[in-house]
């Protein structure tokens, strides 16, 4: 089994060899190690060098390791055979030790005095790390040959730190935590924490870290320094029996050498046999002395690790071959094929046109296998466009929009030429219609803008990764597609063009959709009935509702009142202004009985049913029509300009009223409340004359026939827009793409320059073929393990 145990610690010290060398650390293979953690101060390179046996390790104030050192104790036995005596034998005629070191980054070179190893271990942190105190991931990996050791893979990490001293950086403390959980996270290590036993235990930031990555103690192996500077009376006999922090792995004792030994140059040799007389001879420990001191804690670490590297040899040779694969599709896909010969250039020329084709057309029909998630793209965004983005815009064309009133109007009155027209005509139905479907050209030819930018787009998007190693390739590729869809823009929007220019070359009135002239006659004249029923309905709202007003108005009169119009509503005030110059056009005065005969119905003397019998209802209309400011039937058209509330003129007419009356002030504020519903008049613009009634209904006649023939012509050519664009460019693209990739660019004098590589993705192949390569060495190394 010793055997086996050497062997297998063998492959791992050969597989990290291997992988680090030719990878580095992040290699992405998890090897069994143990790695070291405690903070300053606490014993953790005197454990390791109490462990080697010799002194090796930089020593000084402050941060020392700043780098990790990869540690690895390689047993050789004293009397070599065999194989080992030609090697033993040559050594000791060059009276060289048997001992030695060598660094991994000066391979070939060994070490036989370990002082040159310290100042090498000091030079190299230094040329990497720098000389600020700071630290570093990158490891330095370390092989001692001993007859004294055995074998074991040791990671020496920095220890932890609290404060920055000197020139450290302000987050050291953040740095070496990262970096010491990154080694102690991964599932295949050790964790051989160092704590001083001359502290509380539950101050331990070793416990701690490791606390973090294995909750349950499955991995951790517990580490008690200086049990001999603990204060008189106190010992750590319940810490080394399990019963304070229970591992799993359990905690073993050791005691290093002071300071003032390493100042008095006191051997290792010395200090360990000076550690077993103190477990020998301790009250507290003598019972457990043989799970004590520096060599059990050497075997420990020896049988714990051959026991870890036979669990996890079936891990690694699993993840092995998990990277095999990831690498061996990588490789595959930055293509691992080396085409020398002009016999090989053609095909793989061929091969990526085709391929860069096929891609162009799934992506349009999206049967493309790197479809997106996140928009829309290929054919599923030409679909967009001619659906959403080109139908939003047809139908949100208003037909009569920049056709105002007088624009018909000055076409039918063109039209008619000097003669007066019966009805209304055709030609200016024509000539209004025509350049009102040429609004449809712009939408057309954005839609055709659109689709011809999404096939460049998708043009851009066909290249993989297999033809991103020749880029010239892949840029004449674009170019020569990009010129095929350049070529064909200008025929699709010619033709986008004529369509519509087809419709404004013949009207056709006899388009079973179309509204006709009876239709639209009919509609016309159905809205213009709507309207005046409308209107009546208000009307007869309005006479109720002023019917109130009116009433005060003729009782303050009768009794004598004169009506103060001051605080009377704006409204009111016009109506009754009116009113009150109609009634008596010379003194704007009223018969206070004639009003009251002709709102009771009934005469209130003969002189005054003498007057109201022959103007009862001229008087009374006349009031009302007055009071709305319209004028009634068969009387003729007089413009009644209504004054303004401080127009001086209406004031004094007042004023007299009020003096024939008594000169009692009228109250008007009861009419406040009382309002007239009406829907305010459309302003009419001074600059427009005013239109006849026929002119009103010609004009509403030629919109609607405008509207009715545009909404056909814009059904068309919504329709035969996308069905041109699909024909003319996008299928044509697709038919012919792959004949213009071979007539332009399948021709021998370009095959050398078409398959120029570029020089990083050449740096990624060959990264990935040593890698591939470093793989199949480590997955040997480890089937070689019986």
């Amino acid at each position: 089994m010793a055997s086996l145990g050497e062997d297998l610690l063998g492959t791992v010290n050969k597989l990290q060899d291997l992988v680090f060398n030719t990878i580095g650390s992040d290699s992405g293979l998890d090897l069994p190690q143990i790695v070291v953690v405690g903070s300053q101060s606490s014993g953790k390179s005197s454990v390791l060098e109490n462990i080697v046996g010799r002194d090796f390790l930089p020593r000084g104030s402050g941060i020392v390791t700043r780098r990790p050192l990869v540690l690895q104790l390689i047993n050789i036995p004293t009397n070599p055979e065999n194989g080992e005596k030609k090697d033993a034998a040559e050594r000791e005629s060059e009276g060289q030790q048997q001992e030695f070191g060598e660094f991994l980054h000066q391979l070939g070179r060994r070490y036989y005095d370990f002082s040159e190893i310290r100042r090498e271990i000091e030079a190299e942190t230094a040329r990497i790390a720098g000389s600020n105190k700071g630290i570093n991931r990158s490891p330095i990996n370390l092989k001692i040959y001993s007859p004294h050791v055995l074998s074991l893979t040791l990671v020496d990490l920095p220890g932890l730190t609290k404060i920055p001293i000197g020139d450290q950086p302000t987050d050291i403390e953040k740095q070496t935590r990262n970096l010491i959980l990154e080694y102690i996270a991964k599932p295949n290590s050790i964790i051989l924490a160092v704590s001083p036993a001359n502290q509380d235990l539950v101050n331990s930031e070793a416990l701690k870290l490791a606390r973090q990555v294995d909750a349950q103690g499955k991995r951790t192996i517990g580490v008690l320094t200086k049990l001999d500077l603990m204060d008189h009376g106190t010992n750590a006999l319940e810490i080394l029996s399990g019963r304070v922090y229970p591992l799993k792995l359990g905690f073993i004792g050791v005691v290093n050498r002071s300071q003032q030994d390493i100042q008095g140059n006191k051997s290792l040799g010395e200090a360990l046999k000076a550690e077993a007389d103190f477990f020998r001879y301790h009250p507290a420990y003598r019972n457990m002395a043989h799970r004590c001191g520096t060599q059990f804690l050497a075997k420990s670490l020896n049988q714990i690790l051959m026991q870890h590297i036979r669990e996890r040899l079936p891990d690694i040779k699993a993840r092995l071959n998990t990277l095999m694969g990831q690498t061996e599709q990588e490789l595959m896909s930055y293509g691992d094929m080396h085409f020398n010969g002009k016999e090989h250039r053609g095909p793989l020329i061929l091969q990526l046109m085709t391929r860069f084709a096929s891609s162009f057309i799934a992506s349009i029909d999206g049967t493309s296998s790197d479809i997106s998630t996140k928009e829309l793209c290929g054919g599923a965004r030409i679909y967009y466009i001619f659906n959403s983005v080109f139908g939003n815009s047809m139908n949100a064309i208003d037909p009569t929009s920049n056709l105002s009133v007088m624009d018909i109007r000055t076409a039918i009155r063109n039209s008619t030429g000097p003669r007066p027209s019966l009805f209304v005509p055709e030609l200016a139905f024509d000539l209004l219609v025509k350049p009102q479907i040429r609004l449809l050209e712009p939408p057309a030819h954005r839609c055709v803008e659109l689709v011809y930018e999404e096939l460049i787009k998708i043009c851009h998007t066909c290249g993989n990764t297999e033809l991103s190693r020749f880029p010239r390739l892949q840029a004449k590729l674009i170019e020569v597609v990009s010129n095929l869809l350049r070529e064909r823009l200008g025929p699709c929007s010619q033709y986008v063009e004529s369509l519509i220019a087809i419709q404004r070359a013949y009207v056709n009135t006899n388009h079973p959709n179309f509204l006709g002239a009876a239709g639209a006659m009919s509609s016309v004249m159905s809205s213009k009935q709507e309207k005046e029923r409308r209107e009546a309905a208000m009307e007869r709202r309005q006479r109720r509702k002023v019917g109130t007003i009116a009433a005060s108005v003729a009782g303050s009169v009768v009794n004598g009142e004169a009506p103060d119009f001051e605080d009377a509503p704006q409204e009111v005030m016009g109506h009754t202004r009116a009113h009150s110059r109609s009634l008596s056009p010379t003194t704007g005065l009223i018969d206070a009985p004639s009003i009251t005969s002709a709102m009771n119905g009934r005469p209130s003397s003969p002189h005054v049913f003498a007057n109201s019998a022959a103007s009862a209802n001229k008087s009374s209309d006349s009031f009302l029509q007055y009071f709305f400011g319209k004028e009634g039937p068969g009387q003729a058209q007089t413009n009644v300009q209504v004054r303004p509330m401080t127009e001086p003129a209406f004031g004094p007419n007042m004023r007299r009223m009020a003096q024939q009356t008594r000169e009692i002030p009228f109250d008007a504020r009861s009419m406040v409340g009382t309002t007239i519903e009406d829907e305010p008049a459309t302003p009419q613009d001074p600059a427009e004359p005013a239109l006849t009634e026929r002119e009103q209904m010609e004009t509403e006649l030629i919109r609607r026939l405008i509207t009715s023939y545009f909404n056909i012509v814009r059904e068309i050519i919504a329709d035969q827009v996308p069905k041109a664009i699909m024909h003319l460019l996008v299928n044509h693209s697709k038919d012919v793409v792959q004949n213009r990739l071979v007539t332009e660019l399948y021709r021998e004098e370009f095959f050398h320059d078409l398959l120029y590589e570029d020089d990083n993705i050449k740096a990624e192949r060959e990264k990935c073929e040593r890698l591939m390569e470093t793989y199949r060495q480590a997955a040997r190394i480890v089937n070689d393990v019986v």
